[in-house]
C-alpha cells in the first residue's frame, strides 16, 4: 500500500501540494474564525474537593462559579478617599461585564475588614463569575483587562489576580530558535541546503495544520491553552525526525543508482514503514490519555495525538510529493567538502561498536550507574501543581500574586474554602467549635467564621494557609484538616465537611494521578514488551527494551525533580522558585517519550536484526548495526534535544518542564541507552537475545524494515544459522 501512495502521491504531486496548501489555510482560518475556547476542567469523581464544589453548585449557586482578585496598592493607604473612589469606579465597571456575578468590594461587605491589609496600602475585591474560573469567556476576560489597563489612578497600582487572567506567552520564540537549530544541524548531516530544507518545510506545514486542529478541537472537548505550545514543541520534533529518515533514505537510492521515482517508492516502502510503526505508537500512547477520565487531560493528550498524526501524514504524503519537484537535484547545494563517505572501518561508530565488544561488561556498569544516578531524585518526586509566583513579573497574575503574599501573606494565594453540610440552625455551634479547632491548627493564618446560606442547611469557611498554594506544608495542611481537626470537630453530629478551593482541586488531582500513574505505565509498557516480541521474535530483547526505557525516563524524571524541585541550576533555566511537578506531566512525558523511544528502538534492533538474519552471527550484528545507525540516531536525537530544549526558556513553567524533561529523557536514551547499554547487553547476551520458546512459534512475522538507515537493500539468507 505504502508503495501505491508514494506512487500516486510522486505522480499528483501538484494536486498533494495544493491540497496540503487548502488544507493549512482553511483549517487556520477555520480556527481564527471559530475563536479562543481553551479551558481546563476536570471533574474528579469521589474526591472530597469535588463534593465540595457540588455542595456550592447546589446550596451557593452564586459563589460555585470561579473567581479572580482585583489587587490594589496605594502608598497613601487604600482607605484615601480619592483612591476608594477612583478603585469603586473601576469595580461598578467589571461588576457589568457577562458572567460576573458580584464584585465583593473591601469597602463594604462582611469581609470587608478582612480585604484590606494590616498595613492599609495594599487590598482586593474578589471578582465571582457564574462559570468555573477556566471555563470563562475570553471576551469577558478581555473586557475586565481592558477595564482594568485602561484606568488611570494616580499613585496606585492595580493588577488581576486568578488563572483566567493569566497572560499567554505569544508563540513564535521558542519555534523559531528550535527550527533555526534544527536547519544547522540538518546542515551538518546532509551537506546539502535543498536536502535539508525538505524535513524543515514538511514539519511546518504538519504543526501549521496540526495546531489548527488543536484550536478547533478546544471547541469540543477540554483543551488548556498551552496545549498548542506542547502541540508545537512535539510537532517540531518529530516533523522533522520522520521526515529525515525518508530524505536520508531517498538519497541513498539515488546514490545506488536509481531514479527519483523509485527512490521516493523504495523510501516509502522503508523509512515509511517506520514512519508509520513509530508515529502510530507515539498517537496510541497519548490516545491512552482518554483512560484517565479527567477532561482537560484527555484533552492535552488529543491534542498532541492529533498534531503527531497530521505530521506523520504530511512525511507519508506532502513529502514524496516534493520529492518529486525535487527529483536528483537533491544535493546540488552542497556545502563545500560535503558528501564525502569514510569507508566503514575508519568511521568513529564503527571503533565505538569493537570498543564496546572488548569492553561490554565496564560499559553495562557505567551506563547503568550513569542511569541510577540520574534518576535517584525521582524517589522524592512530589507532584502537584504550580503557583502564579512561578510566572514571569511581566504576568499581571504574579504582580497580584506578589501583592497578596506583601500584604496578606504567602498562603492568600490559595485559601482553602470548606463547605459544610448543615441540618440547621442547632448545628452552628459545631461550626464554631469547628472554627476554634482550625485556627489552632498548625499553618493555618486564619479562619473567617462560618457564612451559612439562606435556608441554613449549609455554610461556607474560609482558611487561609500560612505557605503558598504550592508549598508542601499546605498540602500537608489539606490532610491535616481532613483526617484529624474535622473528624474531631465533628464527631458525634450529622455535620458534614468537604475542604475544597482550587489549592485542594489540584492536591486531589495530584492523588488522583500519582494513584492511577503505575497502572498506565504498566499497560503501556507490557503493551511494548507483546509488540517487540511479534516484531523480533525475542524474549529477552522486548524485556530490555522495557527496562532501558524504564530506567532511562526515571532519568529523565529525576533531571526534572533536581531542577524544578530541589532547584538545582534554576536561575540558568528562569525558575522563578521551587515547586512541585506538575500532576499530569509524568503521565504525558511518559506516553510522548515511549512513542518516541521505541523509534530509535526500532530503528537501531531492525538493522542488527537483519544482519543476525544475515550470517547467524550476533557480535557482528551487533556491530555493524550500531555502526549503521548511529549516525542518523544521533542526527535525529540532537534536533529533537535542541528543539525541546529551545522551549526550557520560555515563560510558562508547564512548558519549561516538559522542555526540559523531553529533551533530557531523549538525550540520555540516544546516548546512554541506544549507544553504550543496548549493543552491551546485547553483547552479552549473544545469541540468546534471539531465543523464542517453542510455543511461541506461531506468533504472526511482522517486519519492520530498518534499511531506512543505511540504505542497503536486505539480502536474502545465504547460510543457515549457525547453532
Amino acid at each position: 500500500m505504502l508503495q501505491s501512495i508514494a506512487r500516486w502521491c510522486y505522480h499528483k504531486r501538484w494536486f498533494v501540494l495544493i491540497i496540503w496548501i487548502v488544507a493549512i489555510i482553511g483549517l487556520n482560518y477555520a480556527a481564527q474564525k471559530a475563536g479562543d475556547a481553551f479551558s481546563t476542567d476536570f471533574h474528579l469523581n469521589n474526591s472530597d474537593s469535588q463534593e465540595a464544589s457540588d455542595l456550592l453548585n447546589s446550596r451557593f449557586p452564586a459563589m460555585a462559579g470561579g473567581s479572580g482578585q482585583l489587587v490594589f496598592k496605594s502608598n497613601d493607604g487604600v482607605a484615601n478617599p480619592e483612591v476608594a473612589a477612583s478603585v469603586q469606579q473601576v469595580m461598578a465597571k467589571i461588576a457589568q461585564v457577562p458572567h460576573v456575578t458580584a464584585v465583593q468590594s473591601p469597602y463594604d461587605g462582611p469581609m470587608a475588614a478582612r480585604q484590606i491589609s494590616p498595613s492599609g496600602k495594599i487590598a482586593y475585591a474578589n471578582i465571582q463569575f457564574d462559570q468555573e474560573a477556566q471555563s470563562v469567556s475570553q471576551d469577558s476576560i478581555d473586557k475586565i483587562t481592558n477595564i482594568v489597563e485602561t484606568a488611570k489612578i494616580n499613585g496606585v497600582e492595580l493588577e488581576l489576580g486568578g488563572e483566567s487572567f493569566a497572560e499567554q506567552a505569544p508563540p513564535g520564540s521558542s519555534e523559531a530558535i528550535g527550527i533555526f537549530a534544527a536547519v544547522i544541524i540538518l546542515l551538518i548531516s546532509f551537506g546539502s541546503v535543498l536536502a535539508m530544507g525538505l524535513p524543515i518545510i514538511t514539519a511546518l506545514f504538519g504543526i501549521g495544520t496540526g495546531i489548527a486542529v488543536v484550536e478547533l478541537l478546544a471547541h469540543f472537548i477540554s483543551v488548556p491553552s498551552f496545549a498548542t505550545q506542547l502541540a508545537a514543541m512535539i510537532g517540531i520534533g518529530v516533523g522533522i525526525d520522520y521526515a529525515l529518515l525518508i530524505v536520508t533514505r531517498y538519497r541513498q537510492g539515488l546514490q545506488d543508482g536509481l531514479g527519483p521515482e523509485q527512490s521516493v517508492i523504495t523510501a516509502m516502502n522503508t523509512a515509511g514503514r517506520s514512519v508509520i510503526f513509530a508515529g502510530t505508537t507515539v498517537v496510541i500512547s497519548l490516545a491512552g490519555m482518554l483512560l484517565m477520565g479527567i477532561s482537560f487531560i484527555q484533552g492535552l493528550g488529543l491534542g498532541a495525538a492529533a498534531v503527531v498524526l497530521v505530521t506523520m501524514l504530511a512525511s507519508l504524503t506532502l513529502l514524496p510529493a516534493v520529492l518529486g519537484f525535487v527529483g536528483s537535484n537533491i544535493d546540488k547545494l552542497k556545502l563545500p567538502g560535503a558528501g564525502k563517505v569514510k569507508p566503514k572501518e575508519k568511521q568513529v561508530w564503527y571503533r565505538w561498536s569493537h570498543f564496546l565488544q572488548r569492553h561490554a561488561w565496564p560499559a553495562l556498569l557505567i551506563g547503568l550507574a550513569i542511569l541510577l544516578t540520574l534518576a535517584a531524585p525521582f524517589l522524592s518526586m512530589r507532584l502537584g501543581s504550580s503557583d502564579a509566583g512561578n510566572r514571569p513579573t511581566t504576568d499581571t497574575t504574579r504582580r497580584a500574586y506578589d501583592l497578596l503574599a506583601q500584604g496578606f501573606g504567602p498562603g492568600s494565594n490559595g485559601p482553602l474554602l470548606l463547605a459544610v453540610e448543615i441540618s440547621g440552625a442547632q448545628d452552628l455551634g459545631t461550626l464554631t467549635r469547628l472554627n476554634e479547632e482550625i485556627a489552632r491548627t498548625e499553618n493555618v493564618a486564619a479562619v473567617t467564621p462560618p457564612l451559612p446560606n439562606q435556608k441554613i442547611d449549609a455554610a461556607i469557611i474560609q482558611v487561609i494557609p500560612k505557605t503558598s498554594p504550592q508549598d508542601a506544608k499546605t498540602v500537608e495542611l489539606i490532610k491535616t484538616l481532613r483526617n484529624e481537626v474535622i473528624p474531631k470537630a465533628t464527631a458525634g453530629t450529622d455535620v458534614k465537611v468537604h475542604v475544597g478551593g482550587l489549592t485542594a482541586v489540584f492536591d486531589d488531582l495530584a492523588a488522583t494521578l500519582q494513584k492511577r500513574l503505575p497502572v498506565f505505565i504498566g499497560v503501556v509498557l507490557a503493551l511494548s514488551f507483546l509488540l517487540l516480541m511479534v516484531v523480533y521474535r525475542s524474549i529477552l530483547v522486548p524485556l530490555k527494551a522495557v527496562i532501558l526505557n524504564v530506567l532511562s525516563i526515571s532519568a529523565a524524571y529525576g533531571v526534572l525533580v533536581a531542577v524544578f524541585q530541589w532547584g538545582w541550576g534554576k536561575n540558568a533555566f528562569g525558575i522563578g522558585a521551587t515547586g512541585p511537578i506538575e500532576s499530569f506531566l509524568p503521565m504525558m512525558l511518559f506516553a510522548i517519550l515511549f512513542g518516541l523511544s521505541m523509534d530509535y528502538e526500532v530503528f537501531l534492533l531492525s538493522r542488527i536484526k537483519e544482519e543476525y538474519d544475515r550470517t547467524g552471527d550476533n557480535a557482528h550484528a551487533v556491530a555493524d548495526g550500531l555502526t549503521a545507525t548511529a549516525r542518523v540516531i544521533t542526527a535525529a536525537a540532537a534536533i529533537m534535544v535542541t528543539v525541546f530544549a529551545s522551549f526550557i526558556f520560555g515563560d510558562q513553567r508547564i512548558i519549561k518542564e516538559f522542555g526540559l524533561g523531553l529533551a533530557a529523557a531523549i538525550f540520555i536514551d540516544a546516548t546512554v541507552v541506544r549507544m553504550i547499554l543496548v549493543p552491551a547487553t546485547m553483547e552479552l547476551l549473544g545469541d540468546a537475545n534471539w531465543w523464542l520458546p517453542k510455543w511461541l512459534k506461531w506468533l504472526p512475522v511482522i517486519h519492520i524494515d530498518g534499511n531506512d538507515i543505511h540504505g542497503t537493500a536486505p539480502k536474502k539468507k545465504t547460510s543457515k544459522k549457525k547453532k
